[in-house]
């Protein structure tokens, strides 16, 4: 992990181009995690996401279509570029299992530097506040990680990420993602907060086309889960006239950093990744 550090650490302060540097990624999103990439400003995007079940392994294979058979996730969003360089997003997810299901979501995203080598800038960050919440009915059990009661507050998690990225001529992208995750309550086997650090890579194939790959690697702290896995994705995207096309393979199941990060638990060594895609549509509604 070290050696991979050192390596997007290196590649993220060497020297580049001579204007304002963008689409580093071609959406606001790598796979699971934000790019520095926002929405321009008056503009929106209705998002859809989909994940299905266990591509192989003991719960997917033949019998279950692939994993077709079943939906691991499911989200909708709509988001909106409120501000030169800011934007913001409301979501709904199915949920991957207690205590996080019928799943609210939402973020506000800055980017603060842009790349710029006239402007001796070398790299572009973004920083993103993220809140979750369910409205999943309480479960009666008091010992259940999913009992609520009576305090209102154990339905709210909370994450915080920086994005930095640098772009290398018209093809490769890297990334590096450091990311705190807080979940207010949780079993008496995990912990409530969690720090890892991801990181992307993006490589066209032309203006349209690209294959990326996106690894997040927990900081395990004491008292943390036995069975977590960390995040590991590989994905196509397909870029038309306002729309974002990703179709991808990952271990994790759901959306969101309480999610992939924190709940993860599926093995790829085992076939127990899934396929998943992502559509978004870009729209901006004029002023008279």
């Amino acid at each position: 992990m070290k050696r991979i550090l050192l390596f997007f650490g290196v590649g993220l302060t060497s020297i580049c181009f001579g204007q304002d540097v963008t689409e580093t990624f071609n959406s606001t999103r790598i796979i699971n995690s934000h790019s520095t990439e926002v929405l321009q400003k008056r503009q929106w995007e209705y998002r859809i996401e989909h994940r299905f079940g266990d591509f192989a392994g003991s719960n997917g294979g033949v019998q279950q279509a692939f994993g077709f058979d079943q939906a691991a996730d499911i989200r909708m969003a709509m988001e909106y570029g409120f501000a030169d360089k800011w934007m913001a997003g409301i979501g709904r997810s199915k949920g991957i299992g207690l205590p996080y299901t019928s799943l609210l979501d939402g973020f506000i995203k800055g980017r603060f530097l842009t790349q710029n080598a006239e402007k001796k800038m070398p790299v572009s960050i973004a920083v993103i506040g993220n809140l979750y919440a369910t409205y999943m009915k309480s479960i009666d059990d008091p010992q259940s990680v999913a009992n609520f009661e009576p305090d209102f507050t154990r339905r709210f998690a909370y994450s915080t990420q920086m994005v930095v990225t640098r772009k290398f001529g018209d093809r490769l992208s890297l990334a590096i993602m450091p990311t705190y995750t807080h979940r207010n309550y949780v079993a008496t086997n995990d912990a409530n907060g969690i720090f890892s650090v991801g990181v992307a890579a993006n490589l066209k194939i032309n203006k349209s086309i690209g294959i990326i790959a996106e690894y997040f690697h927990n900081i395990e702290p004491s008292g943390f889960r036995p069975d977590a896995k960390n995040s590991l994705a590989l994905g196509f995207e397909f870029v038309t006239n306002g729309h974002n096309f990703h179709i991808n393979l990952t271990n994790a199941r759901g959306f969101g950093d309480v999610q992939y990060i924190a709940l993860t638990q599926s093995d790829w060594l085992k076939g127990q990744f899934r396929l998943g895609f992502s559509i978004s549509r870009n729209f901006k509604i004029r002023r008279k």
